[in-house]
């Protein structure tokens, strides 16, 4: 019996670390995805133009429209809808037996499933600062310097309705994929500079390419008909015409430069 024990407790054990170092592989696996590279530096202290943050609170729902989205057979997670739901103030009386209503909010798109999630260090070029050396004694050195303002604009890949709720849905959704800095628009200020520095030998030609990094959403976005349905004291919530269309971002990573060293 003793022996039955020792066997079976040891087979525990065994799956308990093959899972560990399953869950492990996963989450490096995961982090080196998403982890930001050596040749890209964060120059948010060093940025001569101020950027504006476009981290998004979420919305809590009341407790009412927490209720009513429970109930729904449809994932909800549109902040402007919950807004909406949230100074939603009918109250049906107690009284009200009998009674039915049913009242129609529009068509929303609803929630957005991300189903792949990539970064691009080299998304658009922003910079190149060149040092020639020819007839040149000695090695000099380069460095990066932001010759004029740049302005990197992410957007849908596709056209679709109600596009500014939509932004805000992927927006929310790859800065929690990633945990990076993610705006629409982001700018690069005249003067940005980096102390790095990259060695030109003599009768070399050194280039530094400067580019803004940006992430790509891809995924899918329910759209639906929402209504209130009212029943005597009783309010739900119905959608109706469920569709799912696929859809995808660009989204620059803010105060975020990746550099490129070229010798000609």
């Amino acid at each position: 019996m003793n022996k039955r024990w020792l066997v079976l407790i040891t087979f525990i054990a065994f799956l308990t670390v093959i899972n560990a170092a399953s869950i492990s592989a996963e989450d490096k696996e995961n982090s080196k995805e998403n982890s930001i590279p050596n040749h890209v530096l964060n120059i948010s202290k060093d940025n001569t133009y101020p950027n504006s943050t476009d981290d998004q609170e979420l919305l809590e729902a009341e407790e009412i429209t927490q209720e009513l989205m429970e109930e729904s057979d449809v994932r909800i997670t549109n902040p402007q809808l919950i807004e909406m739901l949230n100074e939603t103030s009918l109250k049906p009386s107690p009284f009200a037996i009998g009674y039915r209503g049913e009242i129609f909010l529009g068509r929303w798109p609803l929630a957005y499933e991300s189903k792949e999630t990539n970064i691009n260090w080299e998304y658009q070029e922003i910079n190149v600062n060149e040092l020639n050396n020819h007839g040149g004694k000695l090695n000099e050195k380069i460095s990066y310097v932001q010759k004029e303002e740049k302005e990197v604009k992410g957007g849908l890949t596709s056209r679709i309705s109600h596009s500014d709720q939509m932004m805000k849905l992927i927006l929310l959704e790859a800065q929690k994929n990633t945990k990076l800095p993610l705006s629409f628009n982001t700018v690069i200020g005249k003067g940005t500079k980096q102390n790095n520095t990259y060695a030109v030998p003599m009768n070399k030609i050194g280039l530094l390419h400067a580019y803004a990094p940006a992430v790509n959403e891809k995924g899918d976005v329910t759209f639906g008909d929402v209504y209130i349905k009212l029943k005597g004291s009783k309010k739900t919530l119905a959608v109706k015409n469920v569709t799912r269309q696929g859809i995808g971002a660009w989204i620059p990573i803010q105060d975020h430069v990746g550099f490129s060293f070229e010798l000609k």
